[in-house]
This record gives C-alpha cells, sequence and structure tokens, in this order.
C-alpha cells in the first residue's frame, strides 16, 4: 500500500484548501482507493474536515507546547480544536531555510511522540554533500537521526534530497535506491521520496525497490494533478 502526500508549503488559502480537500475526499470515496493519503496545508487554513478513514489532514509545522508565548508559532491547543494529530518534522526548507538545528527538532520530535502523533520525519542532503558520494551522503543523513527515536511506532520517514527540492532536478532512480535501501537496513520504518516528484514520474519512482510512496510539493497544489498522481500509484 503506497502512502501518498501533499505539502502545500505557503500555498493555497482556508477557501481553496476546503475546496481541494472536499474534492480529493470524494474522489477516494468514489475510487475505493486504499492507499494512505495525506495533505499538510497552511496554519491559517487547517480546519474540521469530513474525510474518509484512509485521508488524513496534518500540519506542516507547530512548537513543542500546548499553548504560551511563543509568536508566530501554534500549539497542540491550536491542532487540537481540528483534531490534527499529524505532523511534519525535520522539512529541510526548516532546517536550511529557517535555521531549525537538530537540538530543535528532536525537542520538537519527542514533544509530539509523547503525544502519540504520526510524524513524517524528514531527511536528506544538500548538493556539495551528494557530490562527495553515497558514504558522505548517509553519514549526513544519520546525523539527522541524532536524539530520534526511530522505533516509535508512528514514524514516517521521507528522504528528500534538498539539491531537488522544488529545483526540477529529480534524482536518479539508482540514487534513490541506493539510499533507500541503506536507510531500510538500519530502520524499518515506511519510507517516502520527496523532491521534484511529478504526475509523470510518481508511478516510476513508487516502484522503486524500498520507496513506500512520495511527498510531493509543488507538483501537488493543484487538486486536478494531485487526483492524477492518486490515480496513477493507486494499485502499487
Amino acid at each position: 500500500m503506497a502512502i501518498i502526500a501533499s505539502n502545500f508549503k505557503t500555498n493555497h488559502t482556508r477557501k481553496s484548501t476546503s475546496l481541494f480537500v472536499n474534492e480529493v475526499n470524494d474522489y477516494l470515496k468514489k475510487s475505493g482507493i486504499k492507499n494512505e493519503v495525506y495533505v499538510f496545508p497552511t496554519a491559517t487554513s487547517l480546519d474540521t474536515f469530513q474525510t474518509v478513514s484512509n485521508f488524513t489532514i496534518g500540519v506542516q509545522n507547530a512548537y513543542a507546547t500546548a499553548s504560551g508565548s511563543f509568536t508566530g508559532e501554534i500549539g497542540t491547543s491550536q491542532l487540537d480544536e481540528f483534531e490534527i494529530k499529524t505532523i511534519l518534522i525535520g522539512h529541510s526548507e526548516r532546517r536550511h531555510i529557517l535555521g531549525e538545528s537538530q537540538e530543535e527538532i528532536t525537542k520538537k520530535y519527542e514533544f509530539y511522540k509523547n503525544l502519540g502523533y504520526k510524524i513524517i520525519y524528514c531527511i536528506g542532503e544538500p548538493l556539495e554533500v551528494k557530490n562527495q558520494g553515497i558514504e558522505k551522503t548517509l553519514e549526513y543523513i544519520y546525523e539527522q537521526f541524532v536524539g530520534i527515536d526511530i522505533n516509535y511506532e508512528n514514524l514516517i520517514l521521507a528522504y528528500e534530497p534538498v539539491w531537488a527540492i522544488g529545483t526540477g532536478v529529480t534524482a536518479t532512480n539508482q540514487d534513490i535506491k541506493n539510499v533507500h535501501n541503506a536507510i531500510k537496513v538500519k530502520i524499518s520504518k515506511p519510507l517516502l521520496y520527496g523532491g521534484s516528484v511529478k504526475v509523470e514520474n510518481v508511478r516510476e519512482i513508487c516502484q522503486i525497490q524500498n520507496v513506500d510512496g512520495a511527498l510531493i510539493g509543488t507538483a501537488s497544489w493543484k487538486v486536478e494533478d494531485f487526483i492524477q498522481i492518486l490515480e496513477n500509484t493507486k494499485d502499487l
């Protein structure tokens, strides 16, 4: 069973998210697809959506708190209102653009793990590391597991090479296979691939050994494209 997730990043509004979610939900109802589907809207677009059991709404980020004095952040009191129990942690944009350290990520991971959240934990390497070869790449990736409980039952991993996110450059099938195989030897959790996954290549990527699904950005923001992605992977 494939896992297909859409990360909206800083896209869509409350209104367009509602239309998107309802359309995807109608499609899942009609098609009877059993794959796990996730959508991560912006924090301002969270709401109480009626969805089929294999369609989950998650949050892209939240602070390790219930509530408090953390300007610009949200905590579990905001998530509880909409019964959100799924979170993305460690995305490369939060690491590299917003400066989240491994220490902060670990703290967030522990906090949400202790609350039983489903965590999609993102890992990946920048281009300068990739260019040093597979050993350096794996060394870099394994550092992103420092302080992370890899045995947590509600964990999904997402390998996203930083150099492939939003660049149009997709890792080669061999690149993906090499990294996914190495990670799976150490960690037996569902492992998604992310990084320039598109309607045209999603099926091929999801058929690579040890790829359990995809975490998709840009190519998933149009509802008809996301539905086509779900259609293309429905029997995997």
